[in-house]
């Protein structure tokens, strides 16, 4: 009669899990888990104030649609979020010297794989200051000419866009926008419309299963009078400029990493510019299946072969 051989199998699985942090904490994976993909967005920048730049987005950094990342399981690994940065002041009057460049957002780490994103570089305030660099770079200042921050390191995002120092007309000027994850912000022009001065638009991710855009860059800002329009931020958390009055303009969007919109000179006074989101990590553990004990396949052929094998 046949009989078994070998150790009795036990079959163990898990089912897929997504864990996202919205703040900072611990991802312990599950017993089975031995690779993982991931999203990791640090916070967006701050814009600049008086005609300032959008802010940068946040750097993002991801493995989905490429090599998983190995991991050990039943294993915590730490995982920081990243801050927005502020927006840049406005004291000490209504020139260059009562406006503040962005703050840089700060950077969101997966200590799994070591992985870092790095913040975004805070808008150009002021006549002529540039953006500052990060993961993606702040736009510059719009009633002079001014250069983009850079996206720095190289890969996680892009550039802001330069200030032309162009006026719409007379006394009236607008500042380039953020960069994004997915494009560089936009530069300042002699046009009142809403592609002037945009942030860069952000990148899309699906490892939630939707198709969803992060790191969008903030919009430049305007002055020094009330324009028919804001600059927009980018797809993907970006806030708007301000430019059509004191109270407009919007912070990156938390969670998303977006750059904050600039902060208008809305005669006679500079306005605050707006702030950056804050990033975000989302993993995804694959289902998976493992057995107890292995086979040896050798020993199955000569069992099969003498009929001694179920």
């Amino acid at each position: 009669m046949p009989r078994l051989i070998g150790a009795a199998q036990t079959v163990s699985s898990q089912s897929e899990q997504i864990t996202t942090f919205n703040s900072s904490g611990t991802l312990t994976t599950q017993p089975l888990t031995a690779q993982i993909e991931y999203l990791v967005v640090a916070g967006g920048a701050g814009g600049g104030s008086r005609f300032g730049g959008g802010g940068g987005a946040g750097g993002l950094k991801t493995n989905v649609g490429g090599t998983p990342t190995p991991v050990s399981g039943g294993t915590g690994y730490a995982v920081t979020i990243g801050a927005g940065g502020a927006g840049g002041v406005a004291t000490g009057g209504s020139y260059t010297g009562g406006a503040g460049n962005g703050t840089n957002g700060s950077n969101s780490v997966l200590a799994a794989g070591s992985i870092t994103a790095t913040g975004g570089g805070g808008g150009g305030a002021g006549d002529s200051e540039d953006g500052l660099s990060g993961g993606s770079g702040g736009g510059g200042a719009g009633r002079f000419a001014t250069s983009g921050g850079s996206a720095s390191p190289s890969g996680q995002g892009n550039a802001g866009g330069a200030g032309s120092g162009t006026p719409l007309g007379g006394d009236v000027f607008r500042g380039a926008g953020g960069g994004g994850a997915g494009g560089a912000g936009s530069a300042s022009t002699g046009t009142d419309n809403t592609a002037n001065g945009a942030g860069g638009v952000g990148l899309a991710n699906s490892i939630t299963g939707s198709s969803v855009f992060y790191a969008g860059g903030g919009g430049g800002a305007g002055g020094a009078s009330a324009q028919s329009t804001n600059s927009a931020g980018g797809n993907g958390g970006g806030g708007d400029g301000s430019c059509t009055g004191a109270t407009t303009g919007s912070n990156g969007t938390a969670n998303k990493g977006g750059g904050g919109g600039g902060g208008a000179y809305i005669a006679p006074s500079n306005q605050v510019a707006k702030s950056g989101g804050s990033g975000v990590v989302i993993i995804k553990e694959p289902a998976t299946k493992a057995a107890s004990s292995c086979w040896d396949l050798r020993q199955v052929y000569r069992q099969v072969k003498t009929d001694d094998w179920v």
